[in-house]
């Protein structure tokens, strides 16, 4: 009996059949990790810059320019809370109000109205979700002066409500939702609910929430951060500088800088403690980040 031997040489893994494997050029490699280095740095920069300045007293900060800290930071941290009493904190106040409701009811509008994008058929849906896009491509400063000049004509301008009521809704909140309940809500499980006796509501309080909750804390992230850096609508909509939040009262504050110098360390101090409750935010909530929630709930 013989043998025949297999000419045929192996084929190389993860090359194409009939070439060579390429090797790697190092310079290559290093091009694209130096770009994002640069790219990087230059969005630390100021954050940095702001973290050390806020360390420092007036006399320091405006003699030098040095990205070494000082030990002014509680100091300034005093003044700043003694500023008219306390103002600062107010605005921190009206900033966590408009940001955390504001984001709170527009995670549950983008959620309601994409699962009904995603999973309802009805006559116009097409066209709705048309306009949706349209709605992410406008710029919200082109909104700002209409949205006053409605406020302003149901007499609710200068209140609370003139910020909240347009941070409400979210045309790119929507269009998320609804991309992510198509993707995470499978058909099978809303029938299977269905078949037990489940209503729709029901339904989506117990079947699409759950299902949609990364999708959710991502578009209440998004909306959060907005509006906490919104800065055109409320200084539009607000007269009563009690009712600012953070980025119009720091602005006042700087604007008063020209006549008094001191007031420049407040500001940076400000800054810097703005920064804070959303990085907290952003911590506390990264671990909603999931992607499989639904593994093993429906099995094929």
């Amino acid at each position: 009996m013989s043998t025949t031997l297999s000419t045929t040489p192996a084929r190389r893994t993860g090359s194409t059949p009939g070439t060579a494997a390429r090797p790697v050029r190092r310079g290559t490699a290093l091009l694209p990790t130096a770009v994002l280095l640069l790219g990087a740095l230059y969005c630390l920069l100021p954050v940095v810059w702001v973290l050390v300045a806020a360390t420092k007293s007036r006399a320091k900060l405006f003699n030098s320019f040095t990205f070494s800290p000082s030990g002014s930071l509680f100091t300034n941290i005093g003044d700043l809370s003694a500023y008219y009493d306390g103002l600062y904190w107010r605005w921190m106040l009206n900033t966590a109000l408009y940001a955390g409701v504001g984001a709170l009811l527009s995670a549950a509008l983008s959620g309601l109205s994409g699962y009904t994008l995603a999973k309802f058929e009805f006559p116009g849906r097409g066209f709705l979700f048309n306009v949706l896009l349209a709605g992410v491509l406008v710029p919200g400063i082109t909104l700002a002066i209409p949205q006053y000049l409605l406020i302003s004509k149901v007499g609710l301008a200068n209140t609370y409500w003139s910020v909240l009521l347009p941070s409400i809704i979210s045309p790119y909140g929507i269009y998320l939702a609804r991309i992510y309940s198509a993707a995470a809500i499978p058909d099978t499980l809303i029938e299977a609910a269905r078949c037990d006796g489940a209503g729709e509501w029901r339904i989506f309080r117990t079947v699409a929430v759950p299902s949609m909750l990364p999708g959710l804390v991502t578009v209440f992230l998004f909306q959060f951060v907005a509006i906490w850096n919104n800065f055109l609508l409320p200084f539009i909509m607000l007269g009563d500088d009690r009712k600012f939040p953070l980025t119009v009262g720091l602005y006042t504050m700087l604007a008063q800088g020209n006549t008094t110098p001191a007031l420049y360390t407040l500001v940076l101090t400000g800054s810097l403690l703005s920064i804070v409750p959303l990085v907290a935010l952003f911590l506390s909530l990264q671990r909603y980040w999931r992607v499989d929630l639904l593994t093993g709930a429906v099995k094929g």
